[in-house]
């Protein structure tokens, strides 16, 4: 299988120079195949967001290599990286960040505006997308008119809406009550495996992550198998 997303020596510091210097990241190499769920664990404080980041073209890293699907990603200018960002990559955080003043389909929607998608296009895949994860009843609500698990996963759709072909998540489940994490992250991997998506996964829960492809971990700014 060809590579989604590779990582390469990757290297990531903070107030480089300084007294003050952290350094998260010393050489951290991985790649996730296509169509592989890949989890990633690792004590809070140890980079996984910060190795994301990178991965997603959210944060540059002072040394190493960037490829997705074969492409290099060094090198691109700005508005490059956004747009290359906004069509290939999917983001799911720990906390929804639904846009309040817009209701569940809405905030389907607006990325795919954003991407030059046409609006009856865009609300007919959003409908879809909810559909499939069981909360298109509640498609018209604001974020704060639904629970936590409809929150989470109105906020995969959103992720999704654009067709990426790599997802980024840290820790999608990690706001939720252990009931409505099983739900949800059953959700989850539903729309991963039907959509074909590779896909990178931050967690503390190892269940979870048992459930994923492959288990790698971040030790000492590096990923280990």
């Amino acid at each position: 299988m060809s590579e989604a997303l590779v990582l390469e020596g990757i290297e990531k510091g903070y107030n480089r120079g300084k007294p003050s210097e952290v350094v998260v990241l010393r050489g951290a190499s991985l790649t996730v195949a296509r169509g592989e769920v890949v989890a990633l664990v690792a004590p809070s404080g140890a980079g996984k967001s910060t190795l994301l980041h990178i991965a997603g073209l959210l944060d540059v890293a002072d040394r190493g290599r960037v490829v997705h699907a074969e492409r290099e990603m060094a090198g691109l200018s700005d508005n490059a990286r956004t747009a290359a960002r906004r069509a290939d990559v999917g983001f799911i955080y720990q906390f929804h960040h639904l846009l309040p003043e817009f209701s569940a389909l809405e905030n389907v929607v607006l990325p795919q505006l954003a991407n030059g998608v046409a609006k009856a296009v865009a609300v007919a895949r959003g409908m879809a997308l909810l559909e499939r994860v069981g909360v298109a009843a509640r498609a018209g609500h604001r974020p704060a008119a639904l629970s936590g698990g409809e929150q989470q996963r109105v906020a995969f759709c959103r992720a999704l809406a654009n067709g990426p072909k790599l997802l980024l998540a840290d820790e999608p489940t990690g706001n939720l009550d252990p009931g409505t994490s099983e739900t949800v992250f059953a959700a989850l991997m539903e729309l991963v495996r039907e959509t074909g998506l590779s896909a990178l996964i931050a967690t503390h829960n190892m269940e979870l992550a048992g459930r994923m492809d492959r288990i790698v971990r971040l030790d000492q700014g590096r990923v280990v198998a």
